[in-house]
């Protein structure tokens, strides 16, 4: 595995894009400038979990159905995260619909 600005190798970082959802995203997108593999992964984990984030804080001012939306949104993101997680360590540029092309077109 190749190396990153950040000194990290690259699936390293690559996993660490997706372990504080959108936030890590930008904080890997503002550090890594050169690195095709890891600005993917923190494009990719800035779309992914930040609608996923906007998705449960509109479902939480609906009543009953809002929680039990909200809870399978939760579930869904947990299996994400993880997958996103094992797939970004193996060296996997794995591609969720709409979200990974989006993300390989603007990660450089």
């Amino acid at each position: 595995m190749e190396k990153t600005s950040t000194g990290l190798t690259e699936n390293v970082a690559g996993l660490l894009c997706y372990v504080l959802g959108w936030i890590s995203g930008i904080a890997f997108i503002l550090l890594e400038k050169e690195n095709k593999f890891v600005r993917f992964h923190a494009i990719q984990s800035i779309i992914v979990f930040g609608v996923l984030t906007i998705a449960m804080i509109i479902l939480s001012w609906i009543p009953v159905i809002g929680f039990v939306l909200g809870w399978i949104i939760w579930v869904i993101g947990l299996i994400l995260w993880i997958v996103l997680m094992v797939k970004a360590y193996q060296g996997v540029k794995y591609k969720l619909p709409w979200a990974g092309d989006f993300a390989e077109k603007r990660a450089g």
